[in-house]
């Protein structure tokens, strides 16, 4: 793993007669009892196969939605056991709860190769607040084996997460985890050159250290999305009704002077398409400095799309998160599913891309090109926490690599 300490892998561990407690993430959308998106559990099948090839006893774990440490029914994990047997092609035995006497008989009662899965562990408050009593309930349903694969919820210092490696001899990254450790890791730490980070979405306080901490790493930033009016309103540049965060105005004309003084090249939008509202069936094209009153920006324009996309093809390593508009409605999709584009010829010329975010993803699929990108991340807040620097609590809590230097 690319990483300053090399954590544990499920590689490493003795798998064989052993009840495994496995944190997956399974929080993906339903329509009612029907899974009606199952890539999470797709992407988790890889460390699940090999654990019951190697003879485990699995325990699986995950949250689904917020139900605010209370049951409710409608985001109960019942649905998401179904799909699993599908997926796997073998039974799934369900519990009711994740901490009980079921819970704990259906996990004695596990031979080599089964699987069973909790009911979601956020019916209880004490997930959530990391509740030692909780988390030790939780690692007596395995055989002190501890193993996250949940990368997307490796920012929450939660029971099931963090609190349980407490409890257990040995916690290790499952396969997902150490993919997306292994890709975002090496963005961070040792990117080939040149690098390009192109930021979306609504807003720049979203990701403000993201930003900072991409302009110390990144040989260009692309800036595009809603959060692109901030930066352009600090400069004085007229943005008509524009969505803009008029409080971080301060912020965003600091991190451009920035920009300038160290010769980053952070590049703004130069055109755009504009409506009278989103709902507006009448839109037209303008550069950004002629922007007319009572007019906003939803999308790219063609010139912008064309600066980006000449940026993006002399990349060797990309990390995008956020669309460029806002592509949930057709009028206002090219500059993203433009982008993806690009991407993914940069990706076929040889360079590294990383997509995460769920917005951008939702767009690398809308466009087709998923299978075209080298990494699309399940992390959305865990990706953007890492790309800001920061040490996520899932990562740090796992057990130290033998050879890493330093073992827990």
């Amino acid at each position: 793993m690319t990483m300053t300490t090399k954590k544990l892998s499920i590689r490493d561990l003795e798998l064989k007669g052993k009840r495994v407690f496995v944190r997956v993430d399974f929080n993906v959308p339903l329509d009612g009892s029907r899974v009606s998106d199952d890539t999470r559990i797709r992407e988790t099948l890889p460390t699940l196969r090999l654990a019951i090839e190697r003879g485990a006893r699995l325990v699986l774990a995950s949250h689904l939605g917020r139900p605010k440490g209370k049951v409710d029914p409608k985001y109960s994990l019942a649905p998401v056991a179904a799909r699993l047997r599908e997926l796997l092609g073998k039974p799934v035995e369900f519990a009711s709860d994740c901490v009980s006497a079921d819970a704990l008989a259906k996990s004695k009662a596990l031979r080599d190769g089964d699987v069973l899965l909790l009911e979601n562990v956020r019916y209880h408050p004490e997930e959530e607040a990391n509740d030692p009593e909780f988390s030790r309930q939780l690692a007596s349903l395995c055989d002190q084996v501890f193993v996250c694969d949940a990368f997307g919820s490796a920012h929450r210092a939660h029971a099931s997460v963090v609190g349980i490696t407490k409890f257990v001899r040995q916690s290790a990254a499952g396969l997902l985890m150490e993919k997306e450790l292994n890709y975002m890791g090496r963005a961070i730490s040792n990117p080939d050159r040149p690098f390009v980070a192109i930021l979306g979405g609504a807003k720049v306080s979203d990701k403000i250290e993201v930003v900072q901490n991409l302009m110390k790493l990144a040989d260009a930033m692309l800036i595009g999305g809603a959060m692109a009016y901030t930066f352009l309103k600090s400069q004085g540049v007229p943005i008509g009704k524009s969505l803009v965060e008029n409080d971080k105005l301060d912020l965003a004309r600091g991190l451009l002077d920035e920009a300038r003084s160290r010769g980053f090249r952070l590049l703004l939008p130069v055109d755009h398409v504009l409506a009278q509202s989103p709902d507006s069936p009448a839109t037209k094209i303008a550069d950004i400095s002629d922007t007319p009153e009572g007019w906003m920006g939803l999308d790219v324009g063609p010139k912008t799309i064309e600066l980006f996309g000449r940026e993006i093809s002399k990349a060797r390593t990309i990390v995008w998160n956020g669309p460029l508009g806002m592509f949930e409605k057709p009028a206002f999709a090219q500059g993203t599913l433009a982008m993806a584009r690009a991407v993914a010829a940069a990706t076929a010329a040889g360079a590294t891309s990383i997509v995460g975010g769920g917005d951008s993803v939702a767009a690398v699929e809308q466009s087709g090109i998923a299978e075209k990108v080298s990494h699309i991340s399940t992390g959305g807040g865990a990706s953007l926490e890492f790309l800001a620097g920061e040490k996520l609590p899932g990562v740090e809590a796992l057990t130290d690599a033998p050879n890493s230097g330093k073992d827990r």
